[in-house]
């Protein structure tokens, strides 16, 4: 009798979490939670740049039904739209909750409810939407849901951004890891990502080891996302952000089997439109030209967002 299937976290089990959880909350004495390393001390209400303290705010929570098909399913995704961000782009478009901080202070036990409300509500997952600089709230939530009947996957949704260091001990956590990888260019993902001249390499560095973690995407007879790797890809005006050197690295480094959607939906948000070379959409051809580079890459298992 084939054996039913439970979230990667239940198998860890609680000590197991509560030990991660402690290591995660003592990077809050100098924070690298992210690649910025800003190493201020949040508990005693230092900030960096994501402007974070040590509590989690969240601007909204609800069953989502724009993501990708295998992680809505028929009661969408879980998700939890979580206040400021490590990355902080021009063009963001949920500058409102990433730059200004708009949103609401929960405690972790507040935030494990929120997850098993969810749960109730049908959602499929529970999709952490901006996680990085929270992780060590969630995972404390993790613990409260747990016992309180939390079964289903956990969607680690983030912008690409991240060291390989904390993702370490989020392993064995995460069933799904959703990152994005915005450019391949660091002069660029200076230019657009406040200063981060590193991101191409960290982030590239990150979907390793996410693959390494989860590897490729798993659904259950339904469709729906078990288990796995999506990456998320958006493109730019004029390729700013590299597209074909994007598709290189998923085919080379990840393999072309590898959940990728190619995003076509940027528009010009927040800051952008003071920039000329971002004030403008894609034009069809340049969505139509990356398709055609993931394609010649020998991508496989495409998606178009």
């Amino acid at each position: 009798m084939k054996e039913a299937w439970r979230p990667a976290y239940i198998g860890l089990g609680d000590r197991e979490i509560a030990r991660r959880a402690r290591a995660l909350r003592a990077i809050y004495d100098a924070c690298e939670l992210c690649p910025r390393a800003c190493g201020v001390n949040r508990k005693k209400g230092a900030k960096g740049v994501c402007g974070a303290g040590t509590r989690a705010q969240i601007a909204s929570f609800h069953p989502h039904f724009g993501e990708e098909a295998p992680l809505v399913g028929r009661g969408g995704s879980g998700t939890i739209f979580f206040s400021r961000c490590n990355l902080l782009c021009v063009f963001c478009q949920n500058w409102t909750i990433s730059h200004r901080g708009e949103g609401y202070f929960l405690s972790d036990d507040e935030l494990g409810e929120v997850m098993i409300s969810l749960q109730r509500r049908g959602s499929e997952n529970i999709n952490l939407v901006t996680p990085t600089h929270v992780v060590p709230n969630i995972v404390e939530a993790l613990r409260y849901a747990m016992v309180r009947g939390l079964r289903v996957p956990l969607v680690y949704n983030c912008s690409g951004y991240e060291p390989c260091e904390v993702l370490r001990l989020l392993d064995g956590i995460i069933d799904i890891y959703l990152p994005d990888c915005k450019y391949m260019d660091s002069a660029i993902a200076a230019k657009y990502s406040n200063g981060a001249a590193d991101y191409p390499e960290k982030a590239q560095q990150a979907i390793v080891e996410m693959n390494r973690q989860v590897g490729r995407l798993t659904v259950d007879e339904r469709g729906v996302a078990q288990r796995g790797l999506i990456v998320r890809h958006m493109v730019m005006p004029s390729n700013l952000a590299g597209t074909d050197r994007f598709v290189e690295f998923v085919a080379h480094e990840l393999g072309p089997d590898t959940y990728v959607n190619i995003m076509g939906q940027y528009r010009p948000e927040y800051r952008a439109r003071e920039i000329p070379e971002l004030n403008r959409r894609i034009t069809t051809a340049e969505f139509a030209q990356a398709m055609a580079w993931a394609r010649a890459a020998g991508l496989t298992n495409l998606d178009r967002g």
